[in-house]
């Protein structure tokens, strides 16, 4: 049976580095089957320098958690 999650719900990490982790969805990527959860799974993504950023740097980024790895709480 298929979940239906969208933002805002709170959900359980069941499978991964992860597990038993509880988060809320910050946002779901449909193409790509994942989820983004909130202060989890967090990367750096380093910049290179442009016309706009002439300095680079660093930009934290969220890394999406597979939908299967995922059930939703109840309340």
């Amino acid at each position: 049976m298929a979940q239906t999650l969208k933002t805002g719900d709170t959900v359980k990490v069941i499978a991964g580095d992860h597990k038993g982790t509880v988060a809320k969805i910050v946002k779901v990527d449909r193409t790509a089957h994942k989820a983004m959860l909130e202060n989890l799974n967090l990367r750096e993504r380093h910049l290179r320098a442009t016309q706009y950023n002439p300095k680079g740097g660093k930009k934290t980024i969220h890394v999406g958690i597979d939908l299967s790895n995922l059930k939703k709480e109840d309340k």
